[in-house]
């Protein structure tokens, strides 16, 4: 597919979605289904797709409800196309992803159906106050916790996060994003994350990578 033909159906899906027009989503999927894998067929239109929806969002182009219902409609559709029992979502650490004491879940929303959308499959925890997330990150044996986060003392608290967990004797690998992270390039690390995504393509090559790393 040429650039021009790849940016109208990236255009397309992504007016569709925010219509909240599932047989057309269903259909661009559809289209490039005999020429390209499932996950590239996916990580090619989805993720992009979700990226600019959130970056609309931003802008102020696009309402909240939008993001989330289109989020949602992704995820309906890549179940049909990614089933539970795919190859893909086989032997993977368990994941989880939330927003610690932080009330913008937004960018959690934009990477969790993301990462859906290319195999992965991870709980959502929503917003948490840190002694309930490590509380339930101690009891399902979560090896990688994505964290997002808006504000700066949200950021600041996966610190503590990171030593109340080593108490208990947990040690996941934290992946983060968020504005805070994106002001301060340094950041992540000075807070003790093993990663940082600026996006969600980020945060699915950063989640890959550590994947890669247990295995």
């Amino acid at each position: 597919m040429d650039i021009h033909a790849e940016e109208s159906q990236l255009n397309q899906l992504e007016a569709a979605l925010l219509a909240l027009d599932r047989v057309t989503v269903s259909r661009i999927l559809s289209e490039s289904r005999a020429s390209t894998a499932p996950l590239l067929r996916i990580e090619g239109l989805i993720v992009p797709v979700l990226e600019r929806i959130g970056t609309g969002w931003e802008d102020g182009r696009v309402s909240l409800s939008q993001v989330y219902m289109s989020g949602r409609l992704c995820e309906e559709v890549v179940d049909g196309i990614l089933p539970a029992a795919d190859d893909s979502r086989k032997c993977l650490p368990p994941m989880a992803i939330a927003v610690m004491e932080d009330y913008h879940l937004l960018g959690m929303r934009i990477v969790y159906s993301a990462m859906r959308a290319s195999g992965f499959t991870l709980r959502n925890y929503g917003r948490i106050e840190m002694d309930q997330l490590v509380a339930r990150v101690k009891a399902e044996g979560i090896a990688i916790l994505l964290l997002s986060a808006l504000m700066l003392p949200s950021a600041l608290r996966i610190k503590d996060l990171r030593a109340k967990l080593l108490a208990e004797g947990c040690e996941p690998r934290i992946v983060v994003g968020g504005a805070p992270f994106r002001f301060d390039d340094r950041l992540w690390r000075d807070v003790g994350a093993d990663a940082f995504g600026s996006s969600a393509s980020d945060a699915i090559a950063a989640v890959t990578l550590l994947v890669g790393e247990m295995k």
